[in-house]
């Protein structure tokens, strides 16, 4: 049974990175497809002859992600005075509560319709869109294990 309590205080750049990834895994579509579609319009409009078009599609492949990349960040900055404050995490078997000073947050597993599992974070996805975010830093080994293994038995049992 998962019943435990944390107390921790995420930095700015665990907020960024944590915001990035999850942002990352809800657009990983459109990072691998329109950077792939702009380069494909982009040498079809070269070969054919309208070359400025299509280097400008060769540019827009190129610079798409990295603009991408820096709209996540300065998003996530706006939310650092708000993320960025000491935390109290208690994880249960139901869910999981999120308590600040000027804020409390509980979540039901239930919730989630995806899990990911990374080597820093665990990302919470509901209807495919970035919900949330727990920092493995944050829990001792044990409970990170323990977690882990909550996680895959509730993937594993969920009906699809």
């Amino acid at each position: 049974m998962l019943d435990f309590t944390v107390r921790y205080e995420p930095t700015p750049d665990e907020v960024a990175r944590a915001l990035g990834q999850g942002i990352r895994q809800q657009l990983k579509i459109a990072y691998l497809v329109l950077p792939s579609v702009l380069i494909a319009s982009g040498l079809g409009c070269v070969l054919i002859g309208s070359t400025s078009t299509g280097v400008a599609m060769l540019v827009g492949a190129v610079v798409f992600p990295l603009v991408l990349t820096w709209s996540i960040r300065r998003t996530g900055k706006r939310q650092l005075a708000h993320l960025c404050v000491p935390t109290t995490l208690r994880l249960t078997s139901d869910g999981y509560e999120c308590r600040t000073d000027q804020s409390a947050t509980t979540m039901r597993w239930s919730l989630f319709g995806r899990i990911v599992t990374g080597p820093e974070f665990w990302l919470f996805f509901v209807n495919r869109q970035f919900a949330g975010f727990l920092p493995r830093r944050a829990f001792s080994s044990e409970q990170q294990t323990e977690l882990d293994d909550f996680i895959a038995s509730r993937q594993n049992t969920r009906i699809s």
